[in-house]
C-alpha cells in the first residue's frame, strides 16, 4: 500500500476528553499525511508542550479541568502564537466568539464534515507558515468577505449580528419586532449572499471578517 506524502512537518495536537473524537480525528488527519499527537485534557498538553515547537492545535472548548477558553488564555499569556482551532458543541456560538477573541484562529461545530476540518487545518498551517502565528486573513479572502458583507441589506446585517451573538430566530425577531418566519427569510438571503453552507460557516465568515459582538 502506497502511503500519502507528509502534508506538513508540523505536529497537529488534538485535545478532547472523548476518546471517540480523538481517535476519529487522528485517523482522518493521519490519512491526510499529518503527524498527530493526542491529549485527553488541556493539562496533559501543557505538560508536554515544548518551547518553540511548530504545531497546530485543535481543542474542544468544553472540557473538565482547564477548559478551552482557559487554555487559550494560558497560551496567550505564555506568548505562544501557533494556530488554534476550537471545537464547539451545537449552540456554542457565543463561546466560539469568545475563543476567537482570546486568539483562536477558527472554530468548527460538532458534528463536523471531514472536509471542513481538513480545510481548516490547511488554512491554519498556511496562515502560520511565515512565523508560526495565526496572522490576519489573506488579503484576497478579507476583501472577498467584505464585498459579501457590503451586499447585505440593513435587516440582513442585523440578523447576521444576532446570529454571531448566539441568538435564536425568536430572539432576533423579538429584538427587531419581526416574525420568526421573516427572520428565517432574511437568514436564508444573507447565507446566500455570504456563500455560507451552514449557520456555523456563516458565523465563521462573519467573525473572521471582523464582526465580533460584545
Amino acid at each position: 500500500m502506497k502511503l500519502k506524502p507528509m502534508a506538513d512537518s508540523r505536529n497537529i495536537h488534538i485535545i478532547d476528553d472523548e476518546p471517540a473524537v480523538r481517535d476519529s480525528l487522528a485517523f482522518l488527519l493521519g490519512s491526510e499525511g499529518f503527524p498527530v499527537t493526542l491529549h485527553e485534557c488541556a493539562a496533559d498538553f501543557l505538560a508536554v508542550l515544548p518551547e518553540g515547537e511548530p504545531l497546530c492545535l485543535i481543542t474542544d472548548v468544553r472540557m473538565p479541568g482547564v477548559d478551552g477558553i482557559e487554555l487559550l488564555q494560558t497560551l496567550k499569556q505564555a506568548g505562544h502564537k501557533f494556530p488554534v482551532i476550537v471545537m464547539t458543541g451545537h449552540g456554542d456560538v457565543p463561546l466560539a466568539v469568545k475563543a476567537m477573541r482570546y486568539g483562536a484562529m477558527d472554530f468548527v461545530e460538532k458534528p463536523f464534515d471531514d472536509e471542513i476540518i481538513i480545510n481548516l487545518v490547511r488554512d491554519a498551517l498556511a496562515a502560520g507558515a511565515s512565523d508560526g502565528s495565526q496572522g490576519p486573513l489573506k488579503d484576497e479572502l478579507a476583501e472577498e468577505l467584505n464585498i459579501r458583507l457590503a451586499s447585505l441589506s440593513q435587516r440582513e446585517s442585523q440578523v447576521l449580528h444576532g446570529l454571531v451573538a448566539g441568538q435564536t430566530n425568536k430572539e432576533i425577531a423579538r429584538n427587531f419586532d419581526l416574525s420568526p418566519r421573516t427572520v428565517e427569510v432574511y437568514r436564508a438571503k444573507l447565507m446566500t449572499k455570504m456563500q455560507a453552507g451552514s449557520v456555523s460557516e456563516l458565523v465563521r465568515f462573519a467573525i473572521r471578517a471582523g464582526i465580533v459582538c460584545g
